[in-house]
C-alpha cells in the first residue's frame, strides 16, 4: 500500500467529483488517498474556503473524511510536529528566494509535508511553494493531476470523468497553470494533440 496525502486543495478540486475518494486502493501500487484533520480545520478556518465550497461540510463527505482519516499514535504526532517546525522554518528563512515568491507553505501545508516524511507517505497538492519545499528536502510529492492520471490508468475513472473535472476547474476559474501545461501531454490520451 502507498498512502496518498491529498492537502486542501487537492482534496477540494478532486472529492467533489470522485465517490469514493479516500480510503480505497487502487492502481499496482495500491496507493490509497487519505486527509488529515488539519486540512479540514483549515477549510473551517478560512470564510472564503467555506463559501466558495459549501458542499465541503456536507455530511457524505464528513463521513468519508472521518471513516478514512489516518489515525496517529502520541509518537508519531510528536515526530511530525518536530519535522513541520524543521519544514517551517526553512520556509520561512527562503521565503524571499523567488522559489516562494513571498509565500511561503503554511504550518498547515507543512504539517502535510511533514506527515509524508514520518509516515512515508506522498503528499498531493498543486502548491508550487510545497513542491519546492518537499524538493528541498527530497520528499516524494504530487501534483493534482499525477492523482487525477493514476486513477485513470487503474481505471478508477473514466476519460468522461477527467473531462468533466477540467471543465468543472476551469469554469470555476480554479484550474492550475500546472494542469494547463499537462493537459495536451500527460492526458493526450484524453484531450488529444494540442489545438494549432
Amino acid at each position: 500500500m502507498t498512502l496518498v496525502l491529498l492537502d486542501t486543495n487537492a482534496y477540494l478540486r478532486l472529492a467533489k467529483r470522485i465517490r469514493p475518494l479516500l480510503g480505497v486502493p487502487f492502481g499496482q501500487k495500491g496507493y490509497v488517498l487519505t486527509i488529515l484533520k488539519n486540512v479540514e480545520d483549515e477549510v473551517h478556518r478560512s470564510v472564503r474556503l467555506r463559501e466558495r465550497f459549501p458542499w465541503f461540510d456536507d455530511p457524505q463527505f464528513q463521513e468519508e473524511r472521518v471513516a478514512k482519516r489516518v489515525r496517529l499514535s502520541k509518537e508519531e504526532k510528536a515526530q511530525i510536529k518536530s519535522m513541520a517546525s524543521v519544514l517551517r522554518r526553512h520556509a520561512l528563512e527562503q521565503a524571499t528566494n523567488a522559489h516562494y515568491k513571498g509565500s511561503p507553505p503554511s504550518p498547515t501545508d507543512c504539517y502535510c509535508l511533514a506527515f509524508g516524511q514520518v509516515r512515508q507517505a506522498i503528499v498531493a497538492t498543486d502548491d508550487l511553494g510545497m513542491h519546492q519545499l518537499a524538493k528541498d528536502f527530497e520528499l516524494p510529492i504530487f501534483h493534482g493531476y499525477d492523482v487525477l492520471k493514476k486513477m485513470l490508468t487503474a481505471r478508477v475513472i473514466g476519460r468522461d470523468q477527467v473531462v468533466e473535472i477540467f471543465r468543472a476547474l476551469e469554469a470555476n476559474n480554479d484550474l492550475p497553470a500546472t494542469w494547463v501545461a499537462v493537459k495536451y501531454t500527460v492526458f493526450k490520451k484524453v484531450f488529444g494533440p494540442k489545438p494549432r
